[in-house]
């Protein structure tokens, strides 16, 4: 199962990624040489990158490319370093967690409101979407993470807690 999450979410990725980008190159041309722009084509780039940007956080979680502040826990050694790991792990699960409900409930109401695009009338609430999606996938990431780390401290192959 988690196998096929993975290939399912590199294959949007790059998928997304390199649609986005021919996408932005014919806009390009279209309107630079052709003096002719597509009405719809900034809106499906912008919308494409926010699922982009929302399941490359699950992606990222997944690669430990997530950006963090090292100063401390590289100063620290033993249980100390394991306890700050662990908290910031819990810390994250719970931002998560939080981002997910937020992002549903705002979904939520931009469905109820029935709200459209501008340029393609797709409705709002696909859009945002991404937020809870993405956000779900990275807890299911940081919870395998969890598992990983609990695990590993429990055999002996970390620091102890």
């Amino acid at each position: 199962m988690l196998k096929k999450l993975n290939l399912i979410e590199e294959y949007f990725l790059l998928g997304t990624l390199a649609f986005n980008v021919v996408l932005v190159f014919v806009q390009v041309i279209m309107r630079y040489v052709f003096h002719h722009s597509l009405f719809w084509s900034e809106e499906v780039a912008r919308f494409l990158f926010l699922w982009f940007s929302w399941i490359g956080t699950s992606f990222a979680v997944r690669e430990g490319a997530h950006v963090k502040v090292t100063v401390l826990l590289d100063r620290l050694e033993g249980k100390a370093k394991s306890i700050l790991e662990l908290s910031s792990l819990v810390i994250w699960i719970a931002f998560s967690i939080f981002l997910a409900f937020q992002g549903w409930k705002m979904t939520m109401f931009v469905a109820s409101m029935q709200q459209t695009s501008p340029a393609l009338y797709i409705p709002m609430y696909l859009v945002y979407a991404s937020v809870p999606v993405g956000s779900m996938l990275m807890t299911a990431r940081l919870l395998l993470e969890l598992k990983n780390f609990l695990s590993n401290a429990l055999s002996g192959r970390g620091e102890a807690l």
